[in-house]
């Protein structure tokens, strides 16, 4: 009889632990703005302070050329929604992308009977909250006023709706929450553009932020002849960085804002431990673009240099091996990726629709494909060609193709080389074989991502 009640009971147990293995992943995805590859100081940042984050990364796993196939705000989160370039979400800016709701991931969770949630920036239209169980749309400036009248900063609010998050949801469904953070963005038609927590404000005031090494005159006067000072990166560098002052106190305060960021992460990340969901849930820490820290006389985003088209990418997915943890990856990985990587996880088929690959495999074995060595990026002209031109570009780990299509210029970078893209050899004779090869594959690409 005993032996019959132990065989009973790892039975049991047995079956509980099937059960649990079989139980969908939870998915949280910590969406920051304006954050390139390097701000972190699991990236080798030698100044800002990001532990949650390099936390995050020591238990998962980083992609270190991880790219946005269009660096801007609304483009970048339409593409990740999505799973789909510009060219076929339609998205050119801010306005709602033409993709069915039903063949994003969200949507696509939401059918499959996940608890839906969105905190912070949308950026994408109208707010879609009929789509979310649990909806909190806002971005645009840094500080709020609360109900009761007290101030309340957009990194704050984020933490507060995340956490309150967690305390609606139903115990009898998987869950999947986006946290779009407003930081490390800054307050656009502000003077101080970036305005962090007053309790911030210690952090690297006796540090000295280093200069890029092109951010310079002769860095700004080799980008093409219709660069001037009518260009939108240009005007923005003198809001921000045409003084050795100024540059010194809005770094300071963009790292403030990233500090705040990974704090708000590591709470967050605290709640899912102590609910006892850390180790069911697949967690994403990602950005929508990169971001000019003055290199090339400029600011913002947009153009297609590594400054701004490398953004972070950490994956922490309980199916990982231990031993994967902390390592690192060089493969190109794009924001198009993320959708059908979720909807992977979540044991949902991606429709044909989306364009991205399942980064999964790289990290759990089994890649059947060779991986993409190449990328074609897009930009669109927001208001007219001298506000900001439209940009493409054919990316390679080893050479980068970049096209203006309203100028009809073309420019070419050994990125090997010379990684801060200054020396154009788009007229250099010993490269014209190399350009005239690039040329084709970008323009097949081109034709391949509608």
């Amino acid at each position: 009889m005993k032996s019959i009640l132990l065989t009973l009971a790892a039975s049991l147990t047995l079956s509980a632990i099937g059960s649990a293995a079989d139980k969908p992943l939870n998915i949280l995805v910590l969406y920051a703005d304006d954050w390139r590859h390097d701000t972190l100081g699991v990236a080798g940042n030698p100044v800002v302070k990001t532990p949650n984050i390099d936390r995050l990364a020591g238990q998962g796993y980083r992609f270190t050329q991880n790219c946005v196939t269009t660096a801007i705000c609304g483009v970048s989160r339409a593409s990740i929604y999505t799973g789909q370039w510009m060219s076929r979400h339609g998205c050119k800016g801010f306005k709602a992308f033409q993709t069915p709701w039903d063949e994003t991931y969200p949507g696509l969770l939401k059918d499959n009977g996940y608890y839906l949630g969105h905190v912070g920036k949308w950026h994408n239209g109208p707010y879609p909250k009929k789509h979310y169980d649990f909806a909190r749309f806002y971005h645009g400036k840094h500080w709020y006023e609360t109900e009761t009248g007290e101030k309340i900063h957009v990194t704050q609010r984020n933490e507060r709706d995340a956490l309150e998050f967690f305390d609606k949801m139903p115990d009898d469904k998987p869950f999947c929450l986006t946290v779009a953070f407003f930081a490390t963005h800054a307050q656009d038609g502000h003077p101080k553009q970036f305005l962090p927590q007053p309790e911030s404000m210690e952090l690297y005031k006796d540090v000295k932020i280093p200069v890029p090494v092109n951010a310079t005159e002769e860095s700004w006067n080799r980008l093409p002849k219709f660069f001037n000072e009518k260009n939108e990166g240009r005007n923005r560098w003198h809001w921000r960085f045409d003084t050795p002052e100024k540059f010194q106190t809005m770094m300071k305060n963009y790292y403030r804002l990233a500090t705040e960021v990974d704090s708000t992460c590591g709470r967050i990340l605290a709640e899912l431990e102590k609910r006892g969901l850390r180790e069911n849930t697949l967690v994403i820490f990602t950005t929508d673009n990169g971001y000019y820290h003055a290199e090339h006389g400029l600011a913002d985003k947009w153009y297609p240099h590594q400054e701004s088209i490398r953004v972070p990418l950490i994956i922490d997915d309980p199916r990982m091996a231990d031993s994967k943890n902390g390592e690192t990856n060089e493969e190109f990985t794009l924001n198009v990726d993320l959708a059908p990587t979720i909807l992977s996880a979540a044991g949902i088929d991606a429709p044909k629709g989306m364009q991205g690959r399942d980064i999964a495999p790289l990290y759990l074995g089994g890649v059947k494909e060779p991986w993409r060595s190449e990328f074609f990026y897009e930009h669109p002209t927001l208001q007219k060609a001298s506000f900001i031109p439209a940009s493409e570009a054919l990316v390679r780990k080893d050479y980068k193709y970049f096209y203006w299509p309203e100028q009809d210029v073309e420019q070419l970078f050994n990125i090997q080389k010379d990684p801060h893209e200054e020396n154009d050899l788009v007229n250099d004779p010993e490269h014209q074989q190399v350009l005239v090869e690039m040329r084709k594959r970008f323009k097949e690409l081109k034709a391949g991502v509608r």
